[in-house]
């Protein structure tokens, strides 16, 4: 094995707690939108509203007005207004790294490893995401996929990550929370992977292919790989 000389992270489940975020501002909408007059219970509202994420993805602009038109309060405002307050105060407030996220990263440039970032996404929430958790400073790269149009697990957005640090993949470790995007395309270049135990994803490996080197609980764990 080569000396690693660069870390690339996924962000999402791996810099922040980006599951309970998104769980607790779609909860605290729904919450507010029944005061505002939705006539659900919370429960009905929050599995309407997460069938909606399905089917529309993370992405999409309109998950509350979907909600509202199939329990027949299209266009009404006030409960649309309330929703989408509840929704971007408790997405903030929720937007943290975790509290080794910051350590870590600090002692890895102390170090003099090369740092990045490659993601999924849309490249304002990414880097929006990055600022308001006060890290983008750490990163030398940052490969958004809606920038490049290739999406992790390509393999093609981990070799142009490789490339913009200037080393060999066998140079560079993956960490991430997902075996599906992360830890294979990671793989099937050669890059040193890293699954981080965060979020609610819980990938079964179904071949060798697609484990990851290591398997780690907490981000500071990858100071103790990288001393072996």
């Amino acid at each position: 094995m080569h000396k690693i000389k660069a870390v690339f992270f996924d962000v999402d489940d791996t810099l922040y707690d980006s599951t309970f975020q998104a769980e607790s501002a779609r909860r605290n909408a729904i919450k507010a939108m029944i005061e505002a007059g939705l006539n659900l219970t919370e429960e009905t509202a929050m599995r309407s509203l997460r069938r909606i994420v399905r089917r529309f993805g993370s992405n999409y602009l309109g998950h509350f007005n979907e909600l509202l038109r199939e329990s027949g309060y299209n266009g009404n405002p006030r409960i649309m207004a309330a929703g989408l307050i509840a929704y971007h105060n408790t997405k903030l407030t929720c937007l943290v790294p975790f509290r080794d996220t910051v350590p870590t990263l600090l002692s890895l440039r102390d170090r003099n490893y090369k740092l990045g970032i490659i993601t999924n996404g849309l490249a304002v929430k990414q880097w929006e995401k990055l600022i308001r958790l006060g890290i983008q400073h750490f990163f030398d790269s940052v490969i958004i996929s809606e920038e490049i149009g290739r999406e992790k697990p390509d393999p093609r957005i981990f070799k142009l990550a490789i490339d913009s640090l200037k080393c060999k993949p066998s140079e560079a470790m993956m960490v991430g929370d997902r075996i599906d995007r992360d830890i294979v395309g990671a793989k099937k270049i050669g890059m040193l992977t890293v699954q981080i135990l965060k979020g609610n994803q819980r990938d079964s490996i179904k071949n060798s292919e697609e484990e990851p080197d290591y398997i780690i609980p907490e981000l500071r764990d990858i100071l103790n790989i990288l001393e072996k």
